[in-house]
């Protein structure tokens, strides 16, 4: 990406994997502007126009536009055990979580289950698409002492990859041999994996993906890894294609891809007639706060009650001390 420039609240991170390189390298076949940041109508628009574009195609040809991963990656015709074993995959990972992990996960949680209507401040103008549950979510994190912020992610079309944005929290963790490592937070995780036609074992699959992701890169590429190949024999078993926006690469491009991190808002004076969808974020923390309350029932009575005291009463003081911060 050239020089980064950094400011005192954005900043600007390339690439997270050399793979992605591709999505944000110069291209001189795109004028030069590779990931580079541009206006922001103007990137925006035009992933809209490639996501259009392809779906369109897809449609009427029955294609994603010349196959790359259109067809399962094992020769297997089993679907059912290929999908068995994917749902088992996923429940490892679930399982397979450390002690930071899981008490992020927590706080993350009971803040969501926490927030309010009072929480949902305007961020930008255009479609807020939940923006404002994010950078609500940021700010109690930070209140409660976490390294936090909201990443936005651009990247443009590659090949068969439509270009687009996609917007999520990370967490920084600091480690005590001065290391660090980023840990992702998706409120919508779930969504990025939903597909025409899904046969009920791909259902049980999607519906037993954590409601909001909470983990590490690593933990984050698993499961799409898993999702990709589970969607492809999902859609195999209908003789369908799979559609370039549910392929491995764009997947990987919304979280890997170049990120500018945003502590606050960057826009501001911000009117209600500016902004559409923000109402629709109400609906969309309460969605979210039923799901993950359902969620919590289930997990709760699957496994034995083996609860730490003191630790979950340290988690729920600082969980406390960030509402009285606001």
């Amino acid at each position: 990406m050239g020089n980064l420039r950094f400011g005192r609240r954005n900043k600007v991170f390339p690439a997270e994997s050399a793979a992605l390189e591709e999505f944000s390298g110069d291209d001189s076949g795109g004028g030069g502007d590779g990931g580079r940041w541009r206006g922001e109508n103007e990137f925006s628009n035009e992933s809209e126009r490639d996501l259009g574009v392809m779906v369109s195609d897809f449609l009427e040809n029955g294609s994603g536009g010349g196959g790359g991963d259109s067809w399962c990656s094992s020769d297997s015709d089993s679907g059912f055990s290929d999908l068995q074993l994917l749902a088992d995959k996923i429940s490892f990972l679930k399982r397979s979580i450390d002690q930071y992990e899981s008490d992020l996960q927590a706080v993350v949680h009971s803040l969501l289950l926490s927030m309010g209507d009072k929480h949902l401040q305007l961020v930008k103008s255009g479609l807020c698409n939940g923006s404002c549950i994010r950078y609500a979510l940021v700010k109690l994190l930070k209140s409660s002492g976490y390294d936090a912020a909201v990443c936005a992610s651009k990247w443009q079309g590659v090949s068969k990859v439509p270009g687009g944005d996609h917007e999520y929290i990370d967490v920084v963790n600091y480690t005590p041999d001065r290391t660090s490592e980023r840990l992702i937070i998706d409120i919508d995780f779930r969504s990025h994996f939903t597909i025409a036609r899904a046969v009920e074992s791909y259902d049980k699959i999607l519906k037993s993906l954590p409601v909001v992701f909470v983990g590490t890169l690593t933990k984050l590429k698993q499961f799409l890894q898993v999702m990709a190949d589970a969607s492809r024999v999902s859609l195999k078993q209908n003789s369908m294609p799979l559609p370039p926006w549910r392929s491995l690469a764009y997947l990987q491009a919304k979280w890997l891809s170049p990120f500018q991190r945003n502590t606050i808002p960057e826009e501001k004076n911000i009117k209600s007639s500016m902004v559409t969808g923000h109402k629709q974020c109400s609906g969309h923390l309460r969605r979210l706060q039923t799901s993950l309350q359902s969620l919590i029932e289930k997990e709760r009575s699957l496994k034995p009650i083996n609860i730490d005291t003191s630790r979950m009463l340290k988690l729920e003081r600082r969980i406390n001390s960030s509402f009285r911060t606001l």
